[in-house]
């Protein structure tokens, strides 16, 4: 079946991009202030930093693939990944071409973690094993140590880490990775990504990023949105001591902190889920219009 396409008239179009810009704003705004005056926070610019979407490219709502603009769309065709067609301005669909492979990547990797069991046996202990026994000076973030060095490197020596996606395995320190029980790599990526995972529900947003600016803008925010809430719990279950910040620290350490992790894990799990089917849904749309 041909993809169907749909023109918006100018004024439906515009209400809906000065709707997403409204949302997007808290999540923009402390980033563009902070920046200003040199400041970073643990949480909050994490996903710009990490994930390298801007501010800017996060408050731009796009059409989506299919979708046109009627009227006066000479904002967007003035955007490289426009062009101009018949019945209005749209998504340059002749470059999905160039990223078709990569898609078509993602879309078996959502596919493939969105068959398997969540797991949530790992206790957010993969921020533990990235300052496991790391020399004074090196710790990844300015914040100190709750436990102080000897008792991070202790919690980590008394547990069996469980980690199982790449890009927190990758940041472990050298001492840390072989205790792992697993050793996740870009090749097994596909194989070992499990949705109870932090990291992997939090890089639904990147995956949604992703397709822009062919995919749902109104599912990007809801990834973001959930990523940012995951973080959140990332760093309150870290070694960390974010009291300052206002972060009450989730004692992982501790068999009630285990279990108010598993049961915030879950909850984050369960949202994840539900925009993972939805992601999964837009990448079939925009690939079918390849």
């Amino acid at each position: 079946m041909r993809p169907v396409w749909v023109t918006l008239d100018e004024d439906d179009w515009r209400e809906r991009a000065v709707r997403h810009s409204e949302r997007a704003e808290p999540f923009v705004a402390g980033r563009r202030e902070r920046r200003a005056r040199g400041e970073k926070h643990p949480v909050d610019d994490f996903l710009f930093e990490y994930y390298g979407y801007s501010p800017a490219r996060l408050s731009r709502w796009h059409p989506g693939a299919g979708v046109l603009l009627g009227g006066d769309a000479s904002d967007y065709a003035a955007l490289g990944a426009y062009t101009t067609y018949a019945a209005g301005v749209g998504a340059d669909l002749n470059r999905l071409a160039g990223r078709r492979e990569g898609m078509e990547w993602i879309r078996g990797l959502l596919t493939m973690t969105a068959t398997r069991p969540a797991r949530t046996d790992c206790f957010g202990l993969h921020e533990w094993a990235m300052v496991y026994r790391q020399p004074p000076g090196e710790v990844r973030h300015d914040w100190p140590l709750r436990l102080g060095a000897g008792g991070t490197d202790a919690v980590v020596e008394a547990h069996q880490l469980r980690c199982t996606h790449i890009d927190a395995y990758r940041f472990f320190t050298p001492p840390a990775a072989p205790l792992n029980s697993l050793t996740p790599t870009r090749a097994t990526q596909r194989t070992l990504e499990q949705p109870g995972c932090l990291h992997a529900n939090m890089d639904l947003y990147k995956w949604a990023s992703k397709l822009a600016p062919y995919g749902d803008s109104d599912l990007l925010l809801d990834c973001f949105a959930l990523a940012r809430d995951v973080r959140e719990l990332d760093m309150r279950a870290a070694p960390y001591d974010l009291s300052g910040l206002g972060y009450e620290p989730v004692r992982i350490e501790t068999a009630d902190g285990k279990a108010e992790y598993v049961r915030l894990q879950r909850a984050h799990a369960e949202r994840a889920a539900v925009l993972r089917a939805r992601l999964l849904a837009d990448y079939e749309h925009v690939l079918s219009f390849g």
